[in-house]
């Protein structure tokens, strides 16, 4: 299909811009001799899943459902050309998973599905052994432990900094023994959110400060995400040496990264249409069928204003003069009952009519896996772009929405 049969709203993935960024993730495996996953959290759409197998050593999950996705679906035909779809051969990168507690129930699945466990505590560790250890020692399965450095990176994102105070995440060094507990190989620490390559060093001088006699009983470390790898101006180099450092130092089998922004990074777009325009006490405001609460729950979260092609985010219009750049506010909300269901305010060169589309970018991380029908609102199609083609991936209904609620 072409762009003009898109229905809206709509996500929109450009797999030429996901390849892009698997080029620089599989240059940094290269080069460094780490690992890459992709962290199901970000970035679930499993129809580029075998493209994504291509580039990258597996997946990480949070939870039994993304660990289930990543067995099913991301992997490798080996020798599937030609050949008929019984007789392939799909080679299956490797799959982690990290939560917080696990349930009993769940154990012995991702046991069965996953090759490396990671544990938020002892107690947990100790009370899933009789399940986890028959694998491990049948050498199926690796284990480690996520650990809390107590060294926050971030600034004003306190939601999203695992090392801030009460955080339940990772094991303090108090927490620890002397030595790490049978069975344990490795371990894990995932600190950062959209950072660049000082915060994972600053972080790992940090650990080597405060846990480095458990650094020489491992064979291999997972140095979490937040990775902005492919973002402009990370210092892929920097990042590469210091990888080569820490494995030299330290003789590790393995060392992960597990980025999940970085995957798809500036890979998707969300088109809306506007449906209305209110004429407000100072501004238009318009009335949108993409939602910031169902469609792009981050905006509220953060808080942020996402990119708008064609637009300046108002409050740096504002800041460098104004009106006098030819520019007039326009705020962009949704049709749904909640007041403060605001995308943001924008500096526009003129104020859109009702039936244009406007296009919002950075679209393809974290809103489509977060995204929700409160108010009934529709899920957006969900649409894979291959060169100047649209492939309809995903429509959703009334069903989808009825399904969930009994």
């Amino acid at each position: 299909m072409k762009y003009t049969d898109l229905k809206t709203p709509s996500y929109i993935v450009d797999e030429e811009k996901i390849r892009e960024n698997l080029e620089i993730l599989k240059g940094v495996q290269d080069s460094s001799g780490c690992k890459i996953l992709l962290a199901e959290k970000a970035f679930s759409m499993f129809r580029i899943y075998p493209l994504i197998a291509e580039y990258l050593s597996g997946t990480t999950a949070s939870g039994i459902y993304e660990a289930k996705l990543a067995h099913e679906e991301f992997h490798v035909n080996a020798g599937s050309e030609g050949k008929p779809e019984t007789e392939v051969n799909p080679t299956r990168p490797e799959n982690h998973v990290f939560e917080p507690a696990y349930k009993p129930e769940e154990m012995q699945e991702l046991c069965r599905i996953c090759t490396h466990i990671y544990f938020n505590s002892i107690a947990q560790l100790e009370l899933h052994r009789p399940i986890w250890e028959p694998y491990q020692k049948a050498g199926k399965l690796k284990i480690a432990l996520r650990i809390n450095p107590e060294f926050s990176t971030q600034e004003g994102h306190e939601i999203y900094d695992p090392c801030s105070p009460g955080s339940r995440l990772g094991i303090r060094r108090s927490q620890l023994p002397a030595h790490l507990p049978e069975g344990v190989t490795g371990l894990h620490f995932h600190t950062l959110c959209e950072q660049k390559e000082q915060p994972l060093i600053d972080t790992f001088r940090s650990v080597e400060e405060n846990f480095g006699s458990y650094l020489s009983e491992i064979s291999w470390i997972n140095l979490g995400g937040g990775h902005h790898i492919t973002a402009e101006g990370y210092d892929v180099e920097r990042l590469n040496g210091f990888l080569r450092e820490v494995r030299e130092r330290y003789g590790f089998e393995d060392i992960y990264l597990e980025p999940g922004e970085a995957v798809a990074l500036n890979a998707g777009t969300l088109i809306a249409s506007v449906l209305d325009i209110v004429e407000t006490e100072d501004m238009p405001t318009l009335i949108l069928d993409a939602s910031a609460a169902c469609h792009m729950p981050d905006v509220l979260e953060m808080p942020y204003t996402p990119p708008l092609f064609g637009a300046v985010p108002w409050a740096d219009v504002a800041e460098d003069g104004g009106p006098e750049k030819g520019l007039v506010p326009v705020r962009l909300a949704a049709r749904t009952c909640l007041a403060g269901d605001i995308i943001g305010i924008y500096g526009m060169p003129a104020v859109p009519k009702v039936g244009d589309i406007l296009t919002f970018g950075d679209m393809a991380i974290y809103s489509m896996v977060k995204n929700n029908t409160f108010n009934g609102m529709a899920l957006p199609d969900i649409v894979l772009k291959q060169g100047e083609e649209y492939e309809l991936v995903k429509r959703f209904g009334y069903q989808d929405f009825k399904g969930r609620l009994s």
